[in-house]
């Protein structure tokens, strides 16, 4: 119980979002209203680069800020507040995915004479890409296209793990905790997703696209 009292006085000293989140706690609505304020746009950048709809998205990112929410009394500092945050945005997307899976699995059942393949779509996204050999430099859309084509690759968890690493900064210790995994797990997650985008950007990677460094095996996360 004291390694636990003094877990949430640290994070309550260090973390200022944490601090937000315990005025949250006191019923404090302007509180909240930061909270929302410092984090939509980075939650909404996450869960849009899983989901791949800005629509899905912006609906999966309220309906974390309203767990938030509800969460609120019940709130105890034992992790960054971010952490936190993002492991709800984590279980409130594995919900929205096993849902769209299933509708998936209905409709495939409903066009199983149509003849449809089953291809990887990796080698699919591989094969496309290598049959687009660019010619000139990408802008910045079409690179942020390409990214998002080749993110679509990654299964949901790899995925996750890529994102929380690249666009939130977030330590391995701090995505195992979001995505209640081992570190060690979310070591082999990131080595397999890089591995599975060098495949797709390879073509890009050559020609100095500047794509590298979502294949990289190098890692700001220590």
């Amino acid at each position: 119980m004291a390694d636990t009292k003094n877990v949430a006085l640290s994070y309550e000293t260090i973390d200022p979002d944490a601090r937000l989140m315990l005025r949250v706690r006191e019923g404090e609505a302007d509180a909240f209203e930061e909270l929302v304020r410092r984090y939509q746009g980075r939650l909404l950048t996450v869960l849009e680069n899983l989901v791949g709809k800005r629509e899905l998205a912006e609906d999966l990112a309220q309906e974390v800020f309203l767990r938030v929410f509800r969460a609120r009394q019940t709130y105890v500092a034992e992790a960054k507040f971010s952490t936190w945050l993002f492991t709800i945005a984590n279980n409130v997307a594995k919900n929205s995915h096993r849902s769209r899976s299933r509708r998936k699995e209905v409709h495939a059942a409903n066009n199983s004479a149509s003849g449809a393949t089953n291809a990887n779509p990796l080698e699919q996204m591989a094969q496309a890409a290598s049959g687009l050999m660019p010619t000139r430099q990408l802008d910045r859309v079409e690179r942020a296209e390409m990214v998002r084509l080749a993110m679509e690759t990654l299964n949901e968890r790899q995925r996750m793990a890529v994102l929380l690493s690249k666009f939130e900064g977030m330590s391995y210790a701090d995505i195992a905790t979001t995505m209640d995994l081992s570190t060690s797990a979310i070591k082999s997650l990131l080595t397999r997703a890089r591995t599975n985008l060098k495949i797709v950007l390879q073509p890009y990677i050559e020609q100095g696209e500047g794509l590298d460094e979502f294949a990289s095996d190098s890692d700001e996360s220590k």
